[in-house]
C-alpha cells in the first residue's frame, strides 16, 4: 500500500500532506493523554515491530503478496492518537532510507495507512468491545475484525485519492474493485498477526494494552438488598525495581523478536508485488511513477550498499532498520510523555483522599 511518487498529482499530494500534517498534530495532543511511564517505550517498540513485520510479505493470491499495515495493531497496544504517529515514524523511515514510499506522497501514506487503518479498525474495536463479554477473548476477537476492516477501507481510501488526483485515465470503478478484492484477503493476514500479538501480550502484560484497559465490570456487593460497588482494593505495593525489571524484559523480548523477523525471517518474505503494486502494473496506473528521491540511498530497497550477499544485505538493512525506527520513535513518545507531565491538563487530577 506505499504509495509511490508519480500516482497522485501535484495539487491532491499537498492537500494530502497538510491534512496528514494536521491529524499528526492531533495526535501528538492526544498521546500526551494515552502514553504514561508504562506505554512511553512500549511505544517506540512497537513502531520498531511494525517496521519489521511489514517486511514479511505473505503470498494472498497468484503473483500477489501483502504485508501488515500495522495501524490496528497499534491503536489496540499503545491507543490510537499514538498508533497514528507509530505507523507515521515508521513510513518516514521508509521513505528517507529505505527509498519505500514516495516522499511526495508521504501524506497520502500516512492518510492512508496511519489515519485510516487507525480510525477504522478502533472504532470496529471499540464498539465490538462494548456488545461483547469483557473478556481477554473479546479483545482478541475485536482486535482481529478491527484489523481485518481496515485493509480495504485504506484500499477505499486510496481509492478516492485516485479518483480526486490520480494521474492516469484508469476508471476509478476498475481501480476500486481491484484494491478492495485484494486487499480484502490482505485483511485476512492483518487480522492474524494483530489478533496473534494482541493475544500474546494480553497473556503475559495485559496491563500493557491500551484497548484493554477497563474491561474488568466492578465488584459489586449486595448492602440491605441493593447492590452496590464494593470499595476499591488498596494495591499492594510493588517494588520500583521489580516493576522495572519486568518492563524491561518485555520491551528486550518485544525488541529481540522484531530484529529476528527483520534481520532473519524476512529473507523468506514473498517476492512477489504487493497488492497496490500488483493492481497498478495489471490496471495500467503506474504509467506516470517517478524514481524515488531517496534511490540512491545506502539502504534503498532494504539492502545495504555494496553487500554482495542478497541475505546478509538484507538482514544488515532490516536490522538497521529496526535499530534506527526504536530509537526514533522512544525519542519521540519520551519527548511527548514529558511534556504530558509538565502540562496539568493533560495529567488527570489527584482523587483526594478523605
Amino acid at each position: 500500500m506505499h504509495v509511490p511518487d508519480g500516482f497522485i498529482d501535484a495539487p491532491v499530494s499537498i492537500a494530502a500532506g497538510v491534512a496528514a500534517a494536521g491529524a499528526v498534530a492531533i495526535s501528538l495532543r492526544g498521546a500526551r493523554r494515552e502514553l504514561d511511564e508504562r506505554t512511553a517505550p512500549l511505544a517506540g517498540l512497537v513502531a520498531a515491530f511494525i517496521f519489521a513485520v511489514q517486511m514479511l510479505n505473505f503470498p494472498v493470491a497468484a503473483g500477489t503478496s501483502g504485508h501488515l499495515l500495522g495501524g490496528a495493531l497499534a491503536a489496540i497496544l499503545v491507543g490510537p492518537c499514538t498508533g497514528v504517529l507509530c505507523v507515521s515514524v515508521v513510513l518516514l523511515m521508509q521513505g528517507i532510507l529505505f527509498a519505500d514510499g514516495g516522499l511526495t506522497a508521504l501524506g497520502v501514506n500516512v492518510s492512508v495507512m496511519g489515519v485510516v487503518t487507525v480510525v477504522v479498525a478502533y472504532a470496529i474495536f471499540r464498539g465490538l468491545l462494548k456488545v461483547l463479554p469483557p473478556t481477554r477473548r473479546s479483545v482478541t476477537a475485536a482486535a482481529f475484525t478491527g484489523a481485518l476492516l481496515s485493509v480495504p477501507a485504506a484500499a477505499t481510501a486510496f481509492t478516492a485519492i485516485y479518483a480526486v488526483g490520480g494521474t492516469t485515465d484508469v476508471p476509478v470503478g476498475k481501480v476500486f474493485t481491484a484494491m478492495v478484492g485484494v486487499h480484502v484477503l490482505i485483511g485476512i493476514g492483518e487480522a492474524a498477526i494483530t489478533a496473534a500479538t494482541v493475544g500474546a501480550v494480553l497473556a503475559v502484560r495485559p496491563d500493557l494494552v491500551h484497548g484493554a484497559r477497563g474491561l474488568t465490570a466492578p465488584l459489586k456487593l449486595r448492602v440491605a438488598g441493593e447492590l452496590v460497588d464494593a470499595p476499591a482494593p488498596v494495591p499492594a505495593a510493588v517494588p520500583a525495581p521489580a516493576a522495572a525489571r519486568s518492563n524491561r524484559t518485555v520491551w528486550a523480548t518485544g525488541l529481540v523478536t522484531a530484529l529476528v523477523l527483520a534481520g532473519f525471517v524476512s529473507f523468506y518474505a514473498s517476492a512477489s508485488p504487493d497488492g497496490l503494486e500488483k493492481v497498478a502494473a495489471d490496471k495500467g496506473i503506474d504509467q506516470k511513477v517517478e524514481e524515488h528521491a531517496a534511490a540512491g540511498s545506502p539502504l534503498a530497497d532494504y539492502s545495504v550498499k555494496d553487500v554482495t550477499d542478497a541475505r546478509l544485505s538484507g538482514g544488515l538493512a532490516g536490522v538497521i532498520g529496526v535499530g534506527v525506527t526504536v530509537v526514533v520513535g522512544t525519542g519521540i513518545f519520551w519527548t511527548v510523555r514529558r511534556r504530558r507531565a509538565q502540562d496539568p491538563a493533560a495529567t488527570p487530577a489527584a482523587t483526594p483522599v478523605a
